[in-house]
């Protein structure tokens, strides 16, 4: 193994780090019984859910499921 892979191995462990972090961090699509009662909160509040919380947990999930495919691929092509 080059220098260069033991470098992208060791920022692939990273990534998926954040990954799993990311994705635990998130609440569920279904709130069960709650969430029917309460589901009109959920389209007040739709048009700000990109500022919130929650939206920029699922674009920090979006950008490391890119990175971690991307470097995947590249350790493949590596290898």
């Amino acid at each position: 193994m080059g220098g260069f892979s033991v470098f992208l191995t060791i920022l692939l462990v990273i990534v998926e780090l954040i990954l799993i972090a990311v994705v635990l961090l998130q609440s569920g699509k279904s709130a069960g019984l709650s969430g029917s009662i309460a589901g009109g909160a959920e389209t007040f509040f739709g048009k700000n859910k990109a500022k919130s919380y929650e939206g920029k947990l699922q674009i920090l999930t979006k950008i490391s499921a890119l990175g971690f495919m991307i470097l995947t691929v590249l350790l493949a092509l590596l290898q």
